[in-house]
Order: structure tokens, then C-alpha cells, then sequence
């Protein structure tokens, strides 16, 4: 019985060695030697495939694509928004961007989002971004690129292109982008690997936002794109920063003495106090300094127009009169004149970010170089008080306000005028009592613009915009709908030429798609500068001598606007196009108004004014 005791433990001891891992080893090498020499071929076979399919689900696991590297370093340099057109081969850029929780904004045209990004960089003070596909695509970007660049905006335009492989070869699309750029922006480069992509957008963003802004180019080639690398070696690179400075202390006290000596000071506020934030600076010197201002057109708002020292409505006086003129942010280009109508006696102080801008067109007297709200700050801080006892007493003063009173009477009275069609001083007056005090407003086109700058006033910096220093049309769209972006409690509401609306006029579809709360209105003249009654149109076509500034009369651009999901409007009178007013701001999607009103009839052209 013992025996057979330990017979039955030891049988237990082998049945459970023979179920281990050696066991069941032993066992398939006794298969193996049963194999045949066929059998042993398709098991190595098989085992290396395998293998095969493991090594690559790593190195997946672990590489990247070129796509996905300008995603990843677009989110790293704290880029939330791109504007673009996608097609071969940036559809994979684009995918990737929104992979990393970036919006991307489709257009219509190349031009538009351009125009978009260059206007978004002015609002944001960081670089507006936009993708575009190669070669057409990136000629068409262009308008942005030059408006950025002239208008001194931070923009930075990443352009697909062909392979590297087949430059030379007539690849598609193929265009020397790099140095078709390269006159227009700060910037513009293609990075030597997939690896550099990161150095590089740094790089261009730093060139697009520090000192004086502008723009910066990207050249992304398809295989770059299409390739992949080592997520292992890529590096994180630090967000691009600005760098700011005082001016010279030296220069400071001299520019206080004059201020301090001046008896008919004037203040000019520019375009570049908007973009630098120096609204609480300046505002301050104004109060203590108690100079009368005169804001640029898109300076307005910087200092409030409400405020008393506003000298908007004695243009022409205030610089004809001043014997100190402290420039804020305001080159002395065309805008100003060329400085041909301020006071031949006057001493001039210029404060800009970028020393080569100062003394352009005119001898400056005190130039501070810095940045615009710690010269202000600087300013304000070297001056004792007001430039004289009894400001309000002053002649200058007192003779600016009394300018002031009769332009401003003389405007109420273009305002009321009231027979059909409409002149666009009524026009502008029926939407300007409709409109909400925080409205951003963008003005584009010929008489449109120049007229609607003498119309509306700001209480707020960076709320009107228009074609600005490089005087572009077709950027109408694409500012309203970047600045929708950007002010998403506030209403933007663009008035534009019927002509100026021609170029972008599909952006509409942009902007339904993008679920804005845009409101457009058309001035609808029938024409460039100028349009023609039906009945006169009909007659100088029949004869052969229509006017080269000649629109199709009464065109329905509701009608365009209602086909892409718009809900649109046509006026022809004061009380409808306040009613449409009224539906538009109770509105939350997109809404055009046509206003249709006085053509003005063949008039000669007169560009004088640019020069005088």
C-alpha cells in the first residue's frame, strides 16, 4: 500500500511538470523534429511577418509627419486661429491644425483669407496665419502679404510646394515662392528638414511681430509635408516674444522742453498707437497735457472721439495752425499729406517703433524711438501739466472749436437731406443711429470709405477698420469676418462699395458657414467712383461711350447674399433702410443690406488731392 502511495504522488509530480511552460517546449521541439523541411520554411516565414508588422506598429507609435509638425509647433507658438484655402498639398496641414484644436477658417479665395490674417495679426498683436496651396495659391496671398507688410501688420503665410525632388522638372504648380516673397516680408524661408519646421515658424513669427511688424513666408514642400520623422527627436520651442524699449531719457526731456514752450500744440494720433495698446497712455497725456488731438482715421478711438479735444472736425485747421506737432504712431505719408499742410513754422516730434520711418517726407526736429506706450508713459511723466494755464481759453483752442462747430453744422445738414435716391450722408446717418456703442465697423471702397470716416465716431481703439496705408480693395470681407472672430460680443458690421463688395462678394458663403453674425450693407451706387441711372446707362451703351467706372445698374446682391443662406434686404429709402437695420442687429446669422442710392452720374476723376 505504501508503495503504491508513492507511485500515485510521483504520477501527480510528472502530469504537473508536463503542463509547464518546459514541458509544452520539449514537446514542440518533438513536433519540430517531425516537420518536414516545408513546414519549418512557413513557421520562420510566418514569425518574421509578424515581427515585421510589431517593428513597424512602434516605429509608428513614435514618428510624426511633416503635417503634423507644423500643427503641432503652429499650437506651441499659441496660434488659435488659421485662415486659408486647402487643396493639394496642404489638405493634410489643415487636418492636422484642426487635430490640434486649432480653428481653421475656409475661404473662398486666397485674397480674402490673406486679407483675413493680415487684419487679424493688427488685432491681436501676435502674427495671423494663413494657408495657402502652392504656386497660384500663394501669388494670390500675396495682397495680404503686401497689405501686412506696407500697413506694418504681423502676418506669416505658411505655402505648400512641389516636391523637392521634381523643382526644375515642371512639377506641378511649381513657383520659386521663397524668392517671389522674399521683396515683401520681413522673412521668408523653407526649412532645411522636416526636424527644422519648429526653428523656423519661430523664426518667422519673431520677424513678423518684434520691432517694426510685417510679414514673414514659409515654404512647405509636398514631400515635407507627406514625410514623417522621429517624434523622439523633435524639439519644443519656446513661443516667439516681444521686445520692448524706452526711448533715449535725453531725448525725452528735449521733446518735454518743446511741448512745454508750445502755445498751439497738436497731438497726432496714427494707426500704430491702435496697434501697440497705447490707448491708456495716451489718453492720460491728453488730460494732462490738454493738447487738441487729431486721430488718423484708423487711429480713432485711441482717444475717445467724444472727448473735447478732439479736433476731427478742424482738420485742415489744426495742422495748418500748430507750432508743435507731436506725431504718436503716424508716418508722414499720404494720409497726412506728406506733411504739406502742417504749419511751415512747426516744430516736430516723432515717436515710432522703427528709426528709418522718422523724418520721412519732412525734417523732425525730436525723434523718439520706442516703443509707443512706454514713450507716452515717458512724456507724460516730463511734462508738468498743461501747456497753458487756461486751456479752454486758449486761441488755438477756441478757434479749433469754432471750426469745429460750423463743419459740424454743415454735416447735420447733409444729414437730413432728404430726397430719393439717397445721398450717402443720409444713408450713413439712418445706420449710424442704429448702431450699438461697441459696433466695429469696417469701411471699404472709393467715396464709402472716404465719406464714412467723417461720419462715425469711436470711443473705443482698434473698432473702425478700413484699406488703411496701402488703400487695397477687396479687403471688405475678410476684415469683417476676422474681426467677427475676434470681437465675438460685439457686432461688426461692414459698409462697403458695390464695386469694393465685387471682390469678395462669395465670402458671404464663409460667413454663413462660420455661423458670424455678420451684417453687411452695400452702397450701391451703380458704378466706380460714380454710377449711371438705367435710362443713362441704356443711352451711352447704345452710343457706344460708357464709362469705364460703369456697373450693371441696380444689381440684387441681397439676392446673392439670400442664395448662400443670408438673409438679405433691398432699401431705397430712409425708413427702409432703418427697418432693415433693425431686422439685421435682431438677427443672428448673416445679414446683407442693399442700399440702393444716388448713382451721381459720368463725372471727371480728380486724384489732386493726393498730392497737394
Amino acid at each position: 500500500g505504501k508503495v503504491l502511495a508513492k507511485y500515485l504522488e510521483k504520477q501527480q509530480v510528472v502530469e504537473a511538470w508536463q503542463k509547464t511552460a518546459w514541458a509544452k517546449k520539449l514537446e514542440a521541439r518533438k513536433r519540430r523534429a517531425n516537420m518536414t523541411d516545408f513546414d519549418r520554411f512557413k513557421l520562420m516565414r510566418l514569425r518574421k511577418q509578424q515581427r515585421s508588422v510589431v517593428d513597424r506598429q512602434v516605429a509608428l507609435m513614435s514618428s510624426i509627419t511633416g503635417a503634423q509638425v507644423i500643427a503641432k509647433a503652429l499650437k506651441e507658438q499659441g496660434v488659435t486661429v488659421v485662415f486659408g484655402i486647402v487643396g493639394i498639398p496642404v489638405v493634410d496641414v489643415a487636418e492636422a491644425i484642426q487635430a490640434e484644436g486649432i480653428q481653421f477658417i475656409s475661404f473662398r479665395n486666397e485674397q480674402s483669407c490673406s486679407y483675413a490674417a493680415s487684419v487679424w495679426g493688427y488685432l491681436n498683436q501676435r502674427p495671423g496665419v494663413c494657408l495657402v496651396v502652392s504656386g497660384p495659391g500663394v501669388v494670390h496671398a500675396l495682397a495680404g502679404v503686401v497689405n501686412s507688410q506696407v500697413n506694418t501688420w504681423p502676418l506669416v503665410l505658411i505655402g505648400g510646394s512641389c516636391e523637392t525632388n521634381l523643382e526644375g522638372a515642371g512639377a506641378f504648380q511649381e513657383c520659386l515662392q521663397v524668392e517671389m516673397c522674399r521683396p515683401y516680408t520681413k522673412y521668408s524661408a523653407r526649412p532645411p528638414k522636416i526636424e527644422m519646421i519648429p526653428n523656423v515658424l519661430q523664426t518667422a513669427i519673431r520677424h513678423a511681430m518684434v520691432g517694426r511688424p510685417g510679414a514673414a513666408y514659409i515654404d512647405l514642400p509636398a514631400d515635407y509635408i507627406q514625410g514623417s520623422i522621429s517624434s523622439d527627436g523633435l524639439q519644443h520651442i519656446e513661443p516667439a516674444r516681444q521686445i520692448f524699449a524706452q526711448a533715449d531719457t535725453a531725448a525725452v526731456e528735449e521733446a518735454a522742453a518743446l511741448l512745454q514752450q508750445a502755445k498751439s500744440p497738436l497731438i497726432v494720433v496714427g494707426k500704430g498707437a491702435a496697434y501697440a495698446r497705447a490707448e491708456t497712455e495716451i489718453r492720460a497725456l491728453v488730460d494732462k497735457y490738454q493738447a487738441p488731438f487729431l486721430p488718423t482715421p484708423m487711429g480713432k478711438g485711441v482717444v475717445p472721439d467724444s472727448h473735447k479735444r478732439n479736433a476731427s472736425s478742424a482738420r485742415s485747421s489744426a495742422l495748418r495752425g500748430a507750432d508743435v506737432v507731436l506725431l504718436l504712431g503716424a508716418r508722414i505719408n499720404w494720409i497726412l499729406h506728406f506733411g504739406k499742410k502742417f504749419n511751415p513754422q512747426a516744430k516736430i516730434i516723432q515717436v515710432d517703433v522703427h528709426p528709418e520711418e522718422i523724418g520721412t517726407n519732412l525734417p523732425i526736429d525730436v525723434a523718439l524711438q520706442g516703443h509707443l506706450p512706454l514713450v507716452v508713459a515717458q512724456l507724460t511723466a516730463a511734462i508738468p501739466g498743461p501747456f497753458v494755464d487756461l486751456p479752454d481759453s486758449n486761441e488755438f483752442i477756441v478757434a479749433l472749436q469754432q471750426h469745429a462747430l460750423k463743419n459740424a453744422q454743415k454735416q447735420a445738414a447733409k444729414y437730413q437731406e432728404d430726397q430719393l435716391p439717397m445721398t450717402y450722408h443720409r444713408a450713413f446717418f439712418e445706420i449710424k443711429q442704429k448702431l450699438p456703442s461697441d459696433v466695429v465697423l469696417v469701411s471699404e471702397g472709393a467715396n464709402t470709405m472716404d465719406i464714412a470716416r467723417t461720419v462715425y465716431d469711436f470711443d473705443q481703439p482698434r473698432r473702425r477698420l478700413d484699406c488703411a496705408t496701402f488703400a487695397n480693395m477687396g479687403v471688405g470681407m475678410g476684415f469683417a469676418i476676422a474681426a467677427q472672430l475676434f470681437y465675438q460680443d460685439s457686432r461688426v458690421v461692414a459698409i462697403v462699395g458695390d464695386s469694393a463688395f465685387g471682390f469678395s462678394a462669395m465670402e458671404i458663403e464663409t460667413a454663413v458657414r462660420s455661423r458670424l453674425p455678420l451684417i453687411v450693407v452695400v452702397i450701391n451706387n451703380n458704378g466706380i467712383y460714380f454710377g449711371l441711372e438705367a435710362d443713362e446707362y441704356e443711352q451711352l451703351e447704345q452710343a457706344g461711350k460708357l464709362p469705364s467706372t460703369a456697373l450693371l445698374p441696380d444689381i440684387r446682391y441681397e439676392m446673392i447674399a439670400e442664395a448662400c443662406g443670408a438673409k438679405g434686404h433691398l432699401v431705397r429709402t430712409p425708413d427702409e433702410l432703418a427697418a432693415a437695420m433693425d431686422r439685421a442687429l435682431a438677427y443672428s446669422g448673416v445679414t446683407l443690406i442693399n442700399c440702393l442710392i444716388r448713382p451721381g452720374g459720368y463725372q471727371k476723376l480728380d486724384f489732386a488731392w493726393m498730392t497737394k
